[in-house]
């Protein structure tokens, strides 16, 4: 049975000197960002990334928020692709206060546990440093992989806040149709 609560946490990178890259050997692995924004492509990721881990807050999005959720030129789509297919995927907003927030990041499930996670961690927060940021931030939970957050740390992210909350619903299994409503 599922927890009835969940643990939040905010991990913040003050500075590019605190980051920690770690680059493994993938040969057939690329990360491009998405130039054409995408609303069906930015669904499928975050459904085959975040169901799993009962990503929340899009459940009820259609086709209209999807769109101008891609649109907004403040986000920037990283994806990751080994030998061809999406292997995992991360969004990048600049923040009005000059932060930068990893809103997304995540693997496929197939991708997980081969140490792909701190290599595509290294690539998105370089892109993130790159945008001039005051500090990188994101936010992570108790639903997410056992290995996130300790990936998050090991590349330099230090916790500043911890709070308590219900727990996401487990979502249903995906039924492969256009998804974004009509």
């Amino acid at each position: 049975m599922m927890s009835e609560t969940k643990t939040t946490w905010i991990l913040e990178m003050a500075s590019v000197e605190d980051f920690s890259p770690k680059r493994l050997d993938f040969p057939g692995l690329e990360v491009r960002q998405v130039a054409r924004p995408s609303p069906h492509y930015s669904w499928f990721l975050h459904q085959a990334v975040g169901e799993d881990f009962r990503w929340g807050g899009r459940d009820q999005w259609g086709r209209v928020e999807w769109t101008e959720w891609v649109n907004r030129p403040n986000l920037e789509t990283w994806v990751a692709y080994l030998e061809g297919a999406p292997a995992g995927y991360s969004e990048l907003v600049r923040e009005a206060d000059s932060s930068v927030r990893i809103h997304h990041f995540g693997l496929l499930p197939g991708f997980i546990g081969i140490g792909l996670g701190g290599h595509f961690l290294t690539i998105v927060l370089e892109r993130a440093w790159e945008l001039g940021p005051t500090k990188v931030w994101l936010s992570t939970c108790s639903h997410d992989h056992p290995h996130a957050k300790k990936n998050y740390k090991a590349r330099g992210f230090k916790l500043v806040e911890e709070r308590s909350g219900p727990a996401n619903e487990k979502r249903p299994p995906v039924i492969f149709t256009s998804g974004l409503g009509e």
